[in-house]
């Protein structure tokens, strides 16, 4: 059927991803041929609740067309959203499209995780992932990926590994993915950004929160070049003084814990804690020196 484009209810737009180039080559396709695939979406009060085609739609707005071709997938929210999923490999839906779906059949539509696997013909692992990977994510981090302001491949397979490793907090996460959004930065130069960010010291911490990301990216670019001509003695150091700084936060932010009460812990930490207080003059002295001495390379 053709639907007017002011009566679609776009409730789900925010489960989409955002791409602006795709959008942009859509447009002039749309613009010379019109549209070839009619949008999709459900019928719920009345309304035509538009679930795949929101790249067309805002493309037509922008062309000044007034309706477009349209498909229902019933009057059922749940089982148009399982058709979108099931179509997925076809329409090339992302992860992170997959994940927002998938737990709006959980959340809202109350299907337990076997249900909709058994709904989609996947495993309860393939849905689970999903659902973690929303679960673990900031609100303002998601708000950011599908509004196309933070590459997603970044978030995945940079951000999310320093996250886990340093068991990062989720305001750090969102302070950083805050920083960089908008700034059209390539994933190697966040790859360089986030290194400094979670391993690196506070002044450059403070410096990408504020949003000056030239400097840092350069110092960062600096540091990835010259770690590639290190003897495999040096890179072995480099590991131990990153795994040193890692233990440190980690120790740091633990021993706050009320729940570290117990006599059978106080009697062991005791011991350790002499041993390493004994052990920390020399430590930080020698750990100036080597700083020292690496400033004046």
């Amino acid at each position: 059927m053709e639907v007017e484009l002011s009566s679609l209810d776009l409730r789900y737009e925010g489960y989409r991803l955002r791409d602006r180039p795709c959008e942009a080559r859509l447009l002039a396709l749309i613009a010379e041929r019109g549209i070839a695939e009619p949008l999709e979406g459900v019928e719920l009060d009345g309304r035509h609740v538009l679930l795949n085609g929101f790249k067309r739609w805002r493309c037509a707005r922008k062309l000044g067309l007034t309706s477009a071709p349209y498909v229902s997938l019933g009057e059922d929210a749940a089982l148009g959203i399982v058709a979108v999923l099931r179509a997925s490999n076809d329409r090339a839906l992302s992860l992170l499209e997959q994940a927002g779906f998938v737990d709006e059949l959980k959340r809202l539509h109350r299907m337990s995780v076997a249900e909709i696997a058994a709904a989609l013909s996947r495993s309860a692992g393939w849905v689970s992932m999903r659902l973690g990977l929303l679960g673990e994510m900031p609100a303002l981090v998601r708000q950011k990926l599908f509004a196309g302001a933070f590459p997603v491949y970044a978030y995945m397979y940079t951000v999310r590994s320093f996250m886990r490793m340093n068991k990062g907090k989720s305001d750090d996460v969102e302070q950083f993915v805050a920083a960089l959004s908008g700034k059209r930065l390539s994933v190697r130069e966040i790859e360089y950004l986030a290194y400094g960010y979670f391993r690196g010291p506070e002044s450059l911490r403070e410096q990408i929160r504020a949003g000056n990301v030239a400097l840092p990216l350069e110092r960062m670019k600096r540091v990835a070049q010259a770690a590639d001509g290190c003897t495999p003695i040096e890179q072995a150091m480099l590991k131990d003084l990153e795994i040193a700084q890692k233990y440190l936060q980690r120790v740091t932010g633990k021993c706050l814990d009320k729940r570290l009460a117990s006599p059978a812990f106080h009697a062991q930490a005791q011991l350790l804690l002499c041993g390493l207080l004994g052990r920390a003059p020399a430590f930080f002295q020698t750990m100036r020196q080597l700083h020292d001495r690496c400033g004046q390379a």
